[in-house]
């Protein structure tokens, strides 16, 4: 498919002459240089070879779309479920498992070849399920819809598919309208746009077709209309300049692409860990086959040994325990409006030091809303749940309601029109003003629509015998075309000093970080008099897009769990540090960053706690920079103007129901409630959840380790194995699976939140870790090889018999094992283990999945067991429960140094 091209560079440098000028020096104009923007209205249509009045013919608009291509951007693939079976198999452990069944099945052990393709199958079912249920959930949310737009061809205006648009195509516009394409406007009538998915912006955009400087920032381009963003009000007329990936849009997907996120901290400890157990195994099963095969043991027994050593030393319910519980995670967090794309993504969450937020829709309601009234008699703070005030207020919100183009519903959010009018009406319902009874009782006689040079907007209304003109706009502008002031009992001139005054007040309430309007009203008997002219000022509105509820304490808590919080967003500096400072991000004396001197802050990146005017490339910048100094950065947003720091952080974050489908599309969580409170939720549960694959991986290798200690001594010593390669792999099939997952469903302590990250390079298993699965591994084999001596000599039993007691001691011991699994400083008998009810429950399952071959003759058979009788079953339980009652007693001696240390 041909790649679209943006301005000039998508036309033949023959189209780019234009009818009335077929001079090929056009080409080497200085016209042809500046961008559509900054070019003066009259002459877009000769660069682009169009016309206002008829467009594009048909002919030239399908030659044009040969060229160029459709209008689309190019959207991540869907995941196949053939590439999420094929990754099921990437794993070191997957590989020495294979390599066991083949040298099995060379020796024609069918039994235990079946056991590993068995394990092997449960451990890929369970991943690929898993993994796909995600993929579909995430894909399902991100579904695209279509879209159309009026365009003007051969003279009659057409509804066509978006994505035939081509450049040199009149598009026709109005409130309402997603933009289909960056268009350089034409002509507008009162047309604004909601841009704040593109800008970060949370104030809608006038527009106007007067060019701008050729420098001029994204944000300021108010001759353009971008494609994705929203027209709110008004209407006009647009020429298509660029389409598909030329478009501001397809730019910012393109730094999606270039953003490159490593694999999580979860995946890189899980693949260096199994990475490890793999050259471990095979070097310690080099070496036994070599010393055995040297001892004169026969060559087919020191294979099956090694076999047997590498089905011990591989954990196999790792990998099925490590999908369960980050699907549990998943499963979790979908019941707390947080969708997971990625199963580690949770982890990654546990793992986060540092938040980077976007403001609007993340921080804030995305919704204005009056926030303090200006009076003649003072300020007065006003909020919706307020009441309705004094005459002053009265006065005021009437014109503020009457002056108006928008509508409210009946709910929330079913308000149609300008957000800043939308916020005037809700004002007004507070006070008891609405709309529709205002204007039965004055009805709307003429409108002047709000212009961007005057900016300012009045409507007229019959009032007795004479009009009411109600008018809002510009501070500035209404304070000029002002004469008097309304002090409640009379207007008086405005003069100088008041004009200051005014002035001054204008000033502190943007200070405050609030978007001002001011409202003006005059009687006057002719409805055709000029409506911005000797006025009287009613007073000032403060405006703001309020933060959402709940976010405070959010980042309160976050703060306590020494997690940093930094606002980055493309809105003006004022109106972030105001938001800021609301919800505890920076304290008064926070630093603040604007755009264009980002890159300079890559040094002292911990003193500034909001980075204001940031374009999407700064953005992914910043995420850079804290990633280069070993953060693990967490970055939420719903704008496009977020996707690509979305995709380069360690974890995206975008909001389900304002995101963009590009922001989502780059995210590895959606919050479905678009709730930053949720972000501390998915904190915790990640917290949670390596503490939890923390322990039962130290529970399954400290199993596992015995197991190979068991063979290893046994082959050393020259003795029988005293435990089959089966019986390892079934042994290790339930105690791998069912006692690990148990301890995976733990929830965590109560002060998890309490304390700070951990170290980014802190692997699952430390120095600490490993020791006490040494020492733990130890003691089972110790216990075993007891049984197995006290079997043979003292109670002098066959060799079924001997083998069954070994196999009973070392499983049940590591059943046991599972106890021994409680934090430290936590009490013997009531700790995080202890109080699961998934720990009792899963013991109790594998007590009868153990204990049941035993009793079944054709199970029996097949592993090799025979049914103990009661003097078996004594040295069984006795040899298994002495592992635990001796980590148990040194746990207590521990603790009890610990605190005589202490005090």
């Amino acid at each position: 498919m041909p790649r679209a091209l943006s301005a000039c560079a998508m036309l033949e440098p023959g189209l780019r002459a234009g009818p009335e000028s077929p001079d090929p020096h056009v080409e080497s104009s200085p016209l042809e240089s500046e961008p559509a923007y900054a070019l003066p209205v009259e002459d877009v249509p000769r660069r682009y070879r169009t016309s206002l009045q008829a467009g594009l013919t048909g002919a030239e608009a399908q030659h044009r779309l040969a060229q160029v291509g459709p209008n689309v951007i190019a959207t991540k693939e869907r995941a196949s479920a053939l590439a999420l079976l094929l990754h099921q198999f990437a794993s070191p452990v997957v590989y020495l498992l294979a390599a066991a069944c083949a040298l099995s099945l060379y020796f024609g052990d069918w039994h235990e070849a079946t056991a590993v393709i068995a394990v092997l199958a449960v451990n890929t079912g369970l991943g690929f399920f898993t993994e796909l249920r995600a993929a579909r959930s995430v894909e399902g949310l991100r579904a695209l819809g279509t879209h159309s737009a009026r365009v003007r061809r051969d003279g009659h205006v057409r509804v066509l598919a978006a994505e035939d648009l081509v450049p040199g195509d009149i598009v026709l516009i109005e409130g309402g309208d997603a933009v289909p394409a960056d268009l350089r406007l034409a002509e507008t009538s009162n047309l604004g746009a909601d841009e704040s998915t593109l800008t970060g912006e949370s104030v809608p955009v006038e527009k106007s077709v007067d060019p701008v400087a050729a420098n001029t920032r994204l944000a300021e381009r108010s001759s353009m209309l971008f494609r994705g963003t929203l027209v709110i009000r008004g209407s006009g007329t647009g020429i298509v300049v660029a389409t598909g990936s030329g478009t501001e849009l397809g730019g910012v997907s393109r730094l999606v692409e270039q953003a490159a996120p490593d694999a999580s901290p979860l995946e890189r400890r899980l693949e260096r860990l199994s990475g490890q157990m793999v050259w471990v195994v095979l070097a310690i099963a080099v070496v036994l086959a070599g010393f055995g095969v040297a001892s004169g043991k026969d060559l087919r027994l020191m294979t099956e040994a090694s076999i047997a050593l590498a089905v011990a030393a591989i954990p196999e319910g790792l990998p099925i325990v490590a999908t369960l519980t980050l699907a549990r995670g998943m499963w979790r967090m979908a019941r707390r409006n947080a969708l997971i794309e990625r199963l580690s993504a949770v982890e990654t969450l546990g793992a986060t030091t540092v938040v980077l937020t976007d403001k609007t829709g993340t921080l804030t309601e995305n919704r204005m809303t009056v926030r303090q009234l200006s009076l003649p008699s003072g300020e007065t703070d006003l909020t919706e749940s307020g009441s309705g005030g004094g005459p002053e207020i009265a006065r005021l919100l009437r014109v503020a309601v009457l002056c108006n183009d928008a509508s409210l519903g009946q709910g929330a959010g079913q308000g149609s029109g300008d957000p800043m009018e939308q916020a005037l009406l809700r004002a007004g319902r507070t006070a008891g003003l609405e709309r529709a009874s205002l204007l039965r009782d004055q009805p709307l006689v003429r409108k002047h629509a709000f212009d961007a040079g005057t900016r300012m907007m009045a409507t007229v209304h019959a009032s007795g015998r004479g009009y009411l003109m109600a008018v809002k706009g510009a501070p500035e502008a209404v304070l000029a075309a002002s004469r008097r002031v309304d002090d409640g009992e009379r207007d008086r001139p405005l003069d100088e000093v008041d004009r200051d005054f005014w002035r001054r007040r204008v000033e502190d309430l943007g200070a405050k970080g609030l978007r001002v309007i001011a409202c003006a009203g005059r009687i006057v008997d002719d409805a055709g008099t000029h409506p911005f002219e000797d006025l009287t000022l009613l007073g000032l509105v403060g405006l703001e897009d309020p933060a959402r509820e709940g976010v405070p304490e959010a980042v309160a808590a976050c703060r306590d769990a020494g997690i940093r919080v930094v606002m980055v967003t493309g809105d003006h500096a004022v109106t972030a540090r105001s938001i800021a400072l609301a919800v505890g991000i920076a304290g008064p004396d926070g630093q603040v960053m604007e755009g264009g001197t980002v890159s300079e802050a890559a040094d002292g990146l911990h003193g500034i706690a909001v980075f204001a005017r940031v374009s999407p490339a700064e953005k992914l910048s910043l995420v850079r920079a804290y990633q280069e100094k070993g953060e693990i950065v967490a970055m939420t947003g719903d704008g496009v103007n977020d996707a690509p720091a979305l995709k380069q952080a360690d974890i995206g974050v975008a909001m389900g129901r304002r995101g963009t489908d590009v922001a989502r599309e780059a995210a590895a969580l959606v919050l479905l409630d678009d709730a930053f409170p949720t972000i501390v939720g998915a904190i915790r549960e990640g917290r949670v959840i390596f503490d939890n694959i923390r322990r039962f991986a130290a529970y399954l290798l400290a199993c596992n380790l015995s197991e190979v200690m068991v063979i290893g001594l046994a082959v050393l010593s020259a003795l029988p194995l005293p435990i089959l390669p089966l019986q390892i792999l079934y042994l290790n099939v339930v105690t791998d699976v069912f006692p690990a997952f148990a301890l995976a469903m733990g929830e965590g302590r109560d002060d998890i939140l309490k304390r700070p990250p951990r170290d980014p390079k802190e692997p699952i298993l430390g120095r600490p870790q490993w020791v006490r699965i040494a020492l733990h591994a130890a003691v089972m084999t110790a216990a075993t090889f007891a049984a197995l001596v006290v079997a043979e000599l003292w109670l002098a039993l066959d060799r079924a018999s001997v083998v069954t007691v070994t196999f009973l001691t070392l499983a049940f011991a590591q059943l046991w094992q599972v106890f021994n699994m409680r934090a430290s400083g936590s009490q013997a008998f009531r700790n995080e283990v202890t109080r699961n009810p998934w720990v009792w429950a899963a013991l109790l399952l594998c007590t009868v999945l153990l204990v049941g071959p035993a009793y079944a003759p054709s199970l029996g058979t097949v592993l090799g067991l025979v049914p103990p009788d009661l003097g078996m079953w004594v040295l069984i339980l006795s040899a298994s429960l002495t592992p635990l009652l001796l980590v148990q007693l040194g746990a207590m001696a521990a603790g009890m140094r610990k605190h005589d240390g202490q005090t």
